[in-house]
């Protein structure tokens, strides 16, 4: 199944995001070649860029805070399991106390460091990092695999509190979702909230179904499904036929 994955509001979008950049910069960073780690480089400046919001910090501890109201009074439910709540428990705080513990912004070290700032700027120019442009980024991306890594691990830390608190609310979110198995007739299906108030929506597709789902909220009530078919063009047009997927709330 290929998963669709949707935020319904703007700190999700943020979130999921950061998320994306923290996967590209770990597994580039886990390879050996300069291109990769030009390519880790690249996901660290972007995320320097996105973990710069003022209001991160304090929607990422609202987030969590609520999840612990959430699970608190779980602990007096004979049909939950005490050692797995406790331990999310304990995850919930130590990463609340680490953020807090956080003066700033997590990224703030990483926009002060001049020689990360001067490839920042000239990063997001197309072409902007030859040998030519960056003589030291040069000689920086021809050392060691192993110094390279090590470089890269110690700016990727400065931000692992931001990384530990998007992973775990994102994880608490997609643990929390309700499964559905629906159809979309001739590609288009609606939900209806019912006064619920969604964070993220969720749709998988069969891989051999050429459909790929679009949304669009239709009020605060309700949010619109279609399913469109990309043709050899990669043009889309509205899919015909009758869709069968899994949605989650």
């Amino acid at each position: 199944m290929i998963a669709y994955e949707y935020p319904l509001n703007e700190r999700v979008r943020t979130w999921l995001r950061i998320e994306d950049l923290f996967a590209k910069a770990s597994e580039f960073k886990a390879r050996s070649e300069p291109r990769d780690h030009q390519a880790a480089m690249q996901a660290i400046f972007e995320l320097v860029e996105v973990t710069a919001r003022p209001d991160l910090k304090s929607e990422l501890l609202q987030e969590i805070e609520r999840q612990r109201i959430v699970f608190e009074p779980l602990r007096s439910n004979p049909a939950v399991n005490g050692k797995a709540l406790e331990a999310v428990l304990a995850q919930m705080q130590a990463i609340r106390e680490t953020l807090l513990a956080t003066s700033g912004k997590p990224c703030q070290s990483l926009r002060d460091n001049e020689w990360l700032a001067t490839i920042r700027n000239r990063s997001f120019i197309p072409g902007a990092s030859c040998s030519f442009d960056i003589p030291s980024y040069h000689y920086w991306l021809n050392r060691s695999a192993e110094e390279r890594t090590a470089d890269l691990e110690g700016w990727l830390a400065v931000l692992d509190p931001i990384r530990d608190a998007v992973q775990l609310v994102m994880r608490l979110l997609r643990e929390g979702r309700q499964r559905s198995a629906v159809q979309a007739e001739k590609g288009l299906y609606q939900i209806n909230l019912g006064g619920r108030t969604p964070m993220l929506l969720t749709v998988r597709v069969r891989p051999d179904l050429p459909c790929v789902p679009e949304i669009s909220a239709g009020g605060k009530h309700v949010i619109n499904l279609r399913f469109v078919t990309i043709d050899k063009q990669h043009r889309p047009r509205l899919c015909e036929q009758d869709v069968p997927f899994e949605l989650m709330l």
